[in-house]
């Protein structure tokens, strides 16, 4: 991941829950970072997440 030119999305955008995606974050399964108050969660983290969900059920 190129850390300059990710794209940072929003929870909202992620068309999940609020409390799924910070249980998400807390368990280390999603990455972020702290922008002010708000959460940014970089495209390739969610790439990566969902990856790691595929091999999980193969």
């Amino acid at each position: 991941m190129t850390t300059a030119t990710a794209e940072l999305l929003s929870m909202a955008r992620l068309k999940l829950g609020r409390s799924t995606v910070y249980d998400l974050i807390r368990s280390r399964r999603l990455v972020s970072i702290a922008i002010g108050r708000a959460r940014r969660i970089p495209a390739d983290a969610v790439r990566d997440f969902i990856v790691n969900k595929i091999e999980e059920a193969a």
